[in-house]
């Protein structure tokens, strides 16, 4: 089970490879487009530099609106052992057919409101599905008069009509799972601010399979987030009056009860994983930092400033989901100390640094505590810290860039390879396993070269050394050498010289 997660963990690191750039997009264009935001601060007004934020808006949003269909896209290639065109193609296809299968069920038998969307989940299991088939059956050979559609040409077709299968069975388990967290949503709006850490716990809880959607809008919009009074005008949802007492210039005193539901964000996304990121960062190898840096840093700076969490989480939640709990636990825990601390910040999109100055601290102190979220936040960012860091050095958990094993670091050798091309490097390696013969596979995660070799003695780890492999490690059957971010170029080079590209 833990190394079928590690794998599913490996696929994910392409999609997710593009979600910080996205997120800055989207959250800068997402916060300094809104309304509010604009009213409440003229500079923002101009035609150009809101064609610009506008643009930014969209381009992030075109990835995050259709992460389900990216995602299953990423896991059919990361788990397809060849062929891999092929295995994403058939990825792509098969959750568009899973999604319109389940939306010409919901119009032929559900009310025209009827919704499903199951998020991440649809992704892995369509994906998942996809794989399975693709490396099992891309080599099918059928009956001469349907030769055509053997071999590759095979696999999106199965793909689609078990999609269709897939559909119909989410279609029948999903409106319940649903149901149920409605039901759960009514309840927590009626416990105060234990009903807070719960909201913030759940909604982060089920942020990780993409179900978020399926909470906070009954608090933001539905008078479970309250009812006020604003202006005269009679205004439900919590996000909704607080936007309504931001544009009424007779507000005064502190800001809606109902920001309960936003403010908890800000010491999690701000402080928190950002610490996370340091503690994820300072737990690898110092051989494999320099090359692992920059995701880390990007990720931190992504939530710091936009308040999206993805590129972080997902470092962590497939090689170890128990981690992903512990981190829930925390982010409930500061939507209750927000609560009682009476931070009432709201926020456009998320909890991140723009949201942060545009609706707390612009907005003055007397209306929303904002300098509260500083000392509360720093002690967090010490919580999460110090957390992660038990967490994954005690459990040894496999973030981007550790080590398999301390035994088998070594000092990083000096490049002794000069001025060679990768090629030059890729048939240095090939020798090093044994040649063509010896070698049965080889892939590539974040940081590790994965070989697999019929005769380990054959295998040369002296070579890999003088390339700058950091660490060296035999297993069962093969070797991985860690190479950094060359990992996957070198992965490429090699099935490319040995003829396996197909």
């Amino acid at each position: 089970m833990f190394k079928k997660f590690s794998e599913l963990g490996r696929a994910f690191m392409l999609p997710i490879a593009i979600l910080p750039a996205a997120g800055l997009l989207l959250g800068l264009g997402g916060a300094l487009t809104n309304e509010s935001a604009v009213a409440a601060y003229p500079f923002l007004n101009q035609s150009w530099l809101q064609t610009i934020l506008i643009v930014m808006s969209f381009a992030g949003n075109a990835v995050f609106s259709n992460l389900a269909l990216i995602f299953a896209i990423g896991v059919s290639v990361g788990l397809a052992k060849g062929d891999k065109g092929t295995a994403g193609l058939a990825g792509g296809v098969s959750f568009l057919v899973f999604t319109a299968t389940i939306s010409g069920l919901l119009q032929r038998f559900s009310t025209p409101e009827a919704t499903i969307d199951t998020g991440v989940i649809g992704s892995i299991v369509i994906g998942g599905i996809v794989a399975f088939l693709h490396n099992r059956y891309r080599k099918i050979e059928l009956p001469t008069f349907l030769g055509f559609f053997g071999g590759s040409r095979f696999i999106p077709i199965i793909s689609s009509i078990s999609a269709i299968l897939i559909g119909c069975v989410f279609y029948l388990i999903w409106p319940p799972i649903q149901d149920g967290m409605v039901v759960l949503g009514q309840r927590i709006a009626q416990m105060g601010s234990i009903g807070t850490f719960f909201y913030g716990f759940l909604l982060r809880l089920t942020g990780a399979v993409g179900l978020h959607h399926t909470i906070y809008p009954m608090f933001w919009y539905t008078s479970l987030g309250g009812v006020e009074t604003v202006a005269g005008k009679t205004v439900v949802g919590a996000q909704n009056i607080f936007f309504a007492q931001l544009a009424d210039p007779t507000h005064k005193g502190l800001f809606t009860y109902g920001t309960r539901f936003f403010a908890g964000r800000f010491a999690t996304m701000m402080f928190g994983l950002p610490a996370a990121c340091l503690a994820m960062y300072r737990a690898i190898p110092k051989a494999n930092r320099k090359q692992n840096g920059g995701l880390y840093f990007s990720g931190a700076l992504t939530s710091f400033l936009t308040g999206i969490t993805e590129p972080i989480e997902y470092m962590f939640l497939f090689v170890a989901p128990w981690l992903y709990v512990i981190h829930s636990f925390l982010d409930g825990l500061s939507f209750y100390f927000a609560d009682i601390l009476n931070i009432r910040i709201g926020n456009s999109f998320s909890g991140g640094l723009i949201d942060y100055l545009l609706f707390g601290v612009l907005q003055g102190n007397d209306q929303t505590n904002w300098i509260k979220v500083i000392p509360f936040g720093l002690v967090w960012a010490v919580v999460y810290y110090v957390v992660f860091s038990f967490c994954i050095k005690k459990f040894h958990v496999q973030i981007p860039g550790m080590a398999v094993s301390k035994e088998t670091e070594t000092t990083p050798a000096t490049d002794a390879s000069g001025s060679q091309s990768l090629a030059d490097e890729a048939e240095q390696i090939i020798q090093a396993l044994g040649g063509d013969d010896n070698i049965e596979s080889v892939m590539a995660c974040a940081t590790r070269l994965r070989v697999a070799v019929k005769d380990s003695t054959k295998v040369e780890k002296t070579v890999f050394k003088k390339l700058g492999a950091a660490a060296v490690l035999e297993v069962k059957g093969g070797v991985q050498t860690v190479f950094g971010g060359k990992a996957d170029l070198y992965s490429q080079e090699i099935n490319q010289l040995l003829g396996r590209d197909d």
